[in-house]
C-alpha cells in the first residue's frame, strides 16, 4: 500500500488561553484536528499528523487576541494507485456490490466484479455473494484479494470536504476470497 510521509506548511492560532503551553503540543493538537481523516487531491487520505515544528515568533491580527504561527509538519498520507493490488477485509455486502475496507478506506466492488461467474446471486440472510456455477461464496468477515480499477476525487455537496473513491475488481487470475486461493494453490490429493 502506497503510505507516505508529507511535510507541508501551514499557520496555527494559538489562543490566549494557551499562553504558556509548549507551542509544538497545541500546534499538534490543531493540526490533527484539522487534518486528520481529510482528503486532499494532491496527498490523499490523511492518516495522521506526525510531529510538527512551530516558528517562535508569531503575528497578531488586529481584533484577535491569538497568535499566528508558521508550522511545518510531517502526516502520513495513503493514495491508493489504479492498478495496485490490495488485501482487504469485507465490510458490507449490498444486492450491488460489497464495501472492502483497505487501508484507511474502504473500496466498492460492484456485483459484476465479485467473481468470474455468469450468473451472481445476493443472499441477503447472510449479507453474501453466491456463484451459481461454482456455490463459492463471499460475505461480510471474508478476506479478499482485490485490484483497484479507479481512483477518483468527489464532493458530494457544496462546501463538503474532498472524498477518495476506490473501485476494486476480483475477476481476475490471483483474485478473489484468499480461501479460494488457497484452495487453488493446493495440490490435488491422490486417491
Amino acid at each position: 500500500m502506497p503510505f507516505r510521509l508529507v511535510e507541508a506548511e501551514d499557520y496555527v492560532r494559538i489562543p490566549p488561553s494557551e499562553f504558556g503551553k509548549p507551542l509544538e503540543e497545541i500546534a499538534l493538537m490543531q493540526l490533527r484536528g484539522r487534518y486528520e481523516g481529510r482528503v486532499l487531491r494532491e496527498v490523499g487520505y490523511i492518516v495522521a499528523v506526525l510531529s510538527t515544528k512551530v516558528g517562535r515568533e508569531g503575528k497578531i491580527v488586529f481584533g484577535d487576541g491569538g497568535t499566528y504561527h508558521k508550522a511545518v509538519f510531517t502526516m502520513l498520507a495513503y493514495m491508493p494507485l489504479d492498478g495496485e493490488i490490495v488485501e482487504g477485509v469485507v465490510e458490507n455486502v449490498r444486492e450491488m456490490g460489497m464495501l472492502v475496507r483497505i487501508g484507511p478506506l474502504l473500496g466498492f466492488i460492484n456485483k459484476i466484479h465479485v467473481m468470474d461467474e455468469p450468473n451472481i446471486f445476493f443472499d441477503a440472510s447472510t449479507k453474501s455473494f453466491v456463484g451459481e456455477r461454482t456455490k463459492k461464496r463471499v460475505g461480510v468477515g471474508d478476506v479478499v484479494r482485490a485490484r483497484i480499477t479507479g481512483v477518483s476525487f468527489t464532493t458530494p455537496r457544496e462546501g463538503t470536504d474532498l472524498l477518495l473513491r476506490v473501485t476494486l475488481t476480483m475477476r481476475m487470475l490471483g483474485l478473489g476470497k484468499l480461501e479460494w486461493l488457497r484452495e487453488r494453490k493446493a495440490p490435488a490429493k491422490k486417491a
